[in-house]
Formats: structure tokens, sequence, C-alpha cells
């Protein structure tokens, strides 16, 4: 189990998952691995533009808080999402941010005594 034990409350356990979250970079590679079924480390290097040992890293984070899994098929290791509700949690927070960057825009608007601002289309990911 990650960082905790059978005997953790659970906000004590999902505090642990969002601390396995808690780096751009982590985000920036489970996105990639929303977007498709696995991804090889060589396409994960090329999408995050990190050197390999801090790739390795970041995935290791990953799989010890059980957000990724690796298959080794020869000499590449592949990985995927081990579960599909990880990607469901980013599309949340996507949709979380963009409510939050929606109110503070209007709650700015509303401050300064401008025209309202249109709102925004989404969040860049």
């Amino acid at each position: 189990m990650p960082h905790s034990d059978a005997h953790q409350p659970l906000y004590e356990v999902k505090a642990n998952l969002f601390k396995g979250l808690a780096h751009p970079l982590r985000v920036r590679v489970l996105e990639v691995l929303s977007a498709g079924q696995e991804a090889s480390v060589s396409e994960l290097l090329d999408a995050t533009g990190l050197e390999a040992s801090h790739l390795s890293q970041h995935l290791a984070v990953l799989k010890r808080n059980l957000l990724v899994v690796a298959e080794r098929r020869g000499n590449q290791v592949f990985y995927r999402l081990a579960y599909p509700q990880v990607a469901d949690l980013l599309r949340v927070a996507r949709a979380l941010l963009g409510e939050i960057l929606q109110t503070t825009e209007r709650q700015l608007v509303e401050r300064a005594g401008l025209p309202e601002i249109p709102p925004a289309v989404g969040v860049r990911s």
C-alpha cells in the first residue's frame, strides 16, 4: 500500500495519493497516459522533455502510489494508468480549475468595475 498501512484513516491514504500527484511533471505523465492506452519510456521522454533519470524518478513515485503500472517487453518498458479513474480524476481537476478561473475572473471584474469578460472556453492542460 502506498505510504500507508491498513490501519491509517482513509483521509491519510487519500492525502498520500495526492502527494503522488503533487508535481507538475507527474501530472503531465498521467495526462499523456490518459490520452492513450499506454506509452513507452521513449514516448514519455519525448512528451515531457525530461532526462531519462528524472523521468525514472517520477515514474517510480507514480508506481509507488499505485497510479501507473509498467510492463517490460523485450528491451522496452511500457506504462499505463493503473486505473481508468486516474483519467477521470484529471478531467474533474481540469473542470474544477476552469470553474475556479471563471469565478476569479468574475470577482476581479466586479471589484474593478470593468465590463464583464466572456466565459473562458476551457483551461489548457
